[in-house]
């Protein structure tokens, strides 16, 4: 399998590495990965997201979340080997781990086991550092600043 050739994206934008890398992993991981346990992904409104595995069988003792560099994971480890015998095993109780990339900003917020489901709850909250400013300009001494409420206002009433 070829890798995607990301050049023409770092030419004209800046601090998307990370971009690159989950691309490229997310093409090279092993296609026979395990589908053990399902899952949803599901957005709830605009910065709110929710994760929800299937994880029947497990206690909340047995399941591990962690959050470390923008990776979120979820493990679950059967503590004890079950005595019974067969004639069928459908269910599967055997131990797994569930990674997620998780996009900047966003938070880990909660997470409950109930009915068999693990639901985590996430949330985008961008800091007031990063959100869009005014930013002045100067014009031979003169500051000139306008803000985008300003110009939309100034466009408003032209029309």
């Amino acid at each position: 399998m070829n890798a995607i050739d990301l050049t023409p994206l770092y030419r004209s934008s800046v601090g998307f590495d990370r971009l690159g890398s989950l691309i490229n992993h997310a093409l090279t991981a092993e296609s026979t990965s395990s589908g053990y346990p399902p899952y949803n992904i599901e957005v709830l409104d605009e910065n709110r997201y929710a994760i929800t595995l299937a994880v029947a069988g497990f206690s909340q003792e047995e399941l591990n979340i962690q959050v470390e560099k923008g990776v979120l994971s979820v493990a679950g480890n059967k503590a004890v080997k079950d005595e019974r015998q067969y004639l069928y095993q459908g269910i599967a109780n055997r131990t797994f781990e569930r990674k997620f990339n998780l996009a900047d900003y966003v938070e880990v917020t909660g997470a409950d086991l109930s009915n068999g489901l693990l639901t985590i709850s996430l949330k985008k909250e961008i800091p007031e550092a990063v959100k869009p400013k005014s930013i002045a300009i100067n014009q031979g001494g003169n500051v000139l600043e306008h803000s985008a409420e300003e110009k939309s206002s100034k466009d408003e009433k032209a029309a």
